[in-house]
C-alpha cells in the first residue's frame, strides 16, 4: 500500500497540488486518506510530499514542517488565497 501512495504522489507535477484522498483513490485504496499521511511520514527526499494538501486546499501539517510546506509550494509558484490554495487552479487530476 505505501509503496503505490508514494509512487502516486512521484506523479504530482510541480506547480500542482493533490489531496491525501485523491492519492489514496488513485493507488486503489478509496477512503485511506490518514494511510497517505502515515506513508509520507519519514519518506524518502525524492517523494515530493509538500504536494498533498488537505482537501479544502488547507495544509494540515503544524508548526515548522508547515511553513517549509508552504515555502516549498510558493516557490514552485503555487499561489494561496486566505491560507489555501487555490484548488481549481492548481489540483492535479490523476487519470
Amino acid at each position: 500500500m505505501q509503496k503505490q501512495m508514494l509512487a502516486i504522489i512521484r506523479k504530482v507535477p510541480r506547480g500542482r497540488v493533490t489531496t491525501y484522498g485523491a492519492v489514496a483513490r488513485a493507488a486503489g485504496y478509496e477512503g485511506a486518506a490518514r494511510q497517505v499521511a502515515w506513508a509520507l511520514h519519514g519518506c524518502s527526499p525524492d517523494v515530493p510530499w509538500h504536494r498533498v494538501v488537505g482537501a479544502n486546499g488547507r495544509i494540515l501539517l503544524r508548526g515548522h514542517p508547515a511553513l517549509e510546506q508552504r515555502l516549498r509550494l510558493e516557490q514552485e509558484g503555487v499561489v494561496f488565497k486566505g491560507g489555501r490554495v487555490d484548488m481549481k487552479r492548481y489540483e492535479h487530476r490523476f487519470q
